[in-house]
């Protein structure tokens, strides 16, 4: 026999139902957009002096700016934006250094938590904290539109290809060196990628990465894919390779 609900009791469980419905719709809803970053280069407000500068945006966690030596304020300056794998920003210092030389300015953030929020689930605090440090880099430096890229190794990887496919109207490069997947349901864009994986590497094995690779073309992404000897690792002589594709035939 089924016993009549009490109206109250049965508004409550219609609003439960709503607010459950709600609930799932908006988690829906930040994991379609919430890859999506809003800050957009403009006028420097102030000039980065070359050398290595703390965001001073994070507790505990922040990260740096690295500028090259050649830059002078008012040139455009090629910018990538460099996201650590699980073991974090240390060990980088060398990236950045190489990629001055080559004239190339590297944001260096670090996750707010162990690595980047989309492996545990949804895109949220790493999002938010990226947002800001491109405000803080777009504040200092003159951006060349044409080559700002994101970049990232292994948990960083996979980040650089979900973000950057979602911001492919910001970003005009992507670089993965051995990425795990690609997560973005909703994309902008239609930016080059370049990718480098080991085919030893037991970490993040190279078999999904190729499959990735495949889809990406058939989607129409113009993809540059490295296979190379050796393991879960970014091997020197493809990080040149990398920064001389994202480089192209600028003067």
């Amino acid at each position: 026999m089924h016993l009549p609900i009490p109206r109250r009791r049965f508004v409550r469980l219609g609003l439960a139902t709503a607010a459950f419905h709600l609930c799932a719709g908006a988690k829906a809803q930040q994991l379609r957009s919430g890859a999506r970053l809003h800050a957009r280069p403009t006028k420097p407000k102030q000039q980065a002096a070359p050398g290595r500068h703390a965001f001073g945006l994070g507790q505990g966690k922040d990260g740096y700016l690295s500028v090259p030596s050649t830059y002078s304020p008012g040139k455009a300056l090629p910018v990538i934006i460099m996201l650590h794998g699980s073991r974090g920003i240390e060990g980088f210092q060398n990236y950045c250094e190489g990629a001055a030389k080559e004239g190339i300015a590297v944001a260096l953030p670090e996750s707010r938590g162990r690595t980047w929020d989309r492996i545990k689930g949804s895109f949220g605090p790493d999002i938010v904290f990226l947002d800001r440090v491109l405000a803080y880099t777009f504040d200092r430096l003159t951006i060349d539109p044409q080559h700002f890229a994101i970049a990232g190794f292994s948990d960083g990887g996979s980040y650089s290809l979900s973000v950057g496919l979602s911001n492919g109207d910001l970003f005009s490069h992507v670089i993965a060196y051995s990425p795990e997947f690609l997560s973005a349901p909703v994309r902008f864009g239609k930016p080059p990628i370049f990718i480098a994986h080991g085919v030893q590497d037991q970490v993040l094995p190279i078999n999904p990465t190729e499959q990735m690779v495949r889809k990406l073309k058939e989607s129409g992404y113009t993809v540059d894919f490295r296979e190379f000897t050796g393991g879960h690792m970014m091997r020197p002589d493809l990080v040149k390779e990398s920064w001389r594709w994202f480089l192209g035939a600028r003067a």
